[in-house]
Parts: C-alpha cells; sequence; structure tokens
C-alpha cells in the first residue's frame, strides 16, 4: 500500500483529500502546517507528497526544496497545490523539482487520476 502526506492548512480541504486518498486505498498522514510536514517528512518515508504552497511556519516550496534536496528522499515525487497560479511561482515549483503543480480550486477525481499516475512511475523507477 503506496503512503502519502498531505500538508494542507485548510482544515475542510484537508478532511476531503484524506478522505478520497484513503478511499483511493493510500495510506495516508496528514498535517495542517508546514512545520508538522517538516517533521513527518524527516521521521517516515512517502511514496508522494502533496503540500500546499502557503502554509503556516514552513511553505510548500520549502518542504519541496528540502524533500529535493535530500539524497535519499529527492526520489519521492511531490505535487504543489495553490490557489495562487501566477507563472513565476510555478516555474519556481518545477524548478525545485516539483512534479506537477494542482491549482485550486481542482476536482477530486482528476487529482486521484495524477497521483495515481506519479506513484506509479514512481514505483517503477
Amino acid at each position: 500500500m503506496s503512503r502519502i502526506l498531505i500538508a494542507e492548512d485548510e482544515v475542510l480541504m484537508l478532511k476531503a483529500l484524506e478522505f478520497k486518498l484513503k478511499k483511493d486505498g493510500y495510506q495516508v498522514d496528514v498535517a495542517s502546517d508546514g512545520k508538522q510536514a517538516m517533521e513527518k517528512i524527516k521521521q517516515n518515508t512517502y511514496d508522494l507528497i502533496l503540500t500546499d504552497i502557503m502554509m503556516p511556519f514552513v511553505g510548500g516550496m520549502e518542504i519541496l526544496s528540502y524533500v529535493k534536496n535530500d539524497p535519499v528522499k529527492k526520489i519521492t515525487p511531490v505535487l504543489l497545490i495553490s490557489a495562487v497560479g501566477l507563472e513565476d511561482v510555478v516555474l519556481e515549483g518545477f524548478r525545485l523539482g516539483a512534479e506537477d503543480f494542482i491549482y485550486k480550486p481542482f476536482n477530486l477525481n482528476e487529482l486521484s487520476v495524477r497521483i495515481r499516475r506519479h506513484v506509479k512511475q514512481n514505483n517503477f523507477a
């Protein structure tokens, strides 16, 4: 069973993502701020990390940078989610190594397909 970390500070969004991904058969850990997410990333191994860009304490770009600069964790796909779709923000995310960028609001079924694709690709890498 693939393990996913969701880092999202909007409670309703976090609960909806957690419910959907558990229903899809994933083991799901959640973090309601960037500090919690970093602690979980340092202590665990994930098949995918889904993180909001703007969160308290530590932002999604910092999480992405940490993961992609870690020699062991760098293979973990990181998907960024944000209501901010500014070109420079998106490009910075991809430059830092994000596998995908999802704009809020999004369709949970589409997100599910994107996650499945990235988890599958990573498991065959």
